[in-house]
């Protein structure tokens, strides 16, 4: 059998509404000095909303109702 058909993808619902995963490790220092300079000057007040390992379903139900302002982190301990 083929392998794609096995998968039954619905490319609208499972691909297309995607979600953005950003990384900031290839992030030089002297580009975070510089950054922080500006954030100090405007100043940037970022919003974060911090979730433990056991509540990452309700990050992710949050997200998915579009309740999201700011950014949500998942910690692990």
């Amino acid at each position: 059998m083929d392998k794609a058909a096995l998968l039954r993808l619905d490319y609208p619902a499972h691909l297309w509404l995607e979600k953005e995963v950003k990384s900031v490790a290839n992030v030089a220092r002297r580009d975070v000095a510089e950054f922080l300079e500006l954030a100090a000057a405007i100043p940037i007040k970022p919003e974060v909303q911090e979730f433990t390992l056991p509540d990452a379903n309700r990050a992710l139900i949050e997200l998915k109702a579009k309740k999201i302002r700011g950014a949500k982190v998942l910690t692990i301990d």
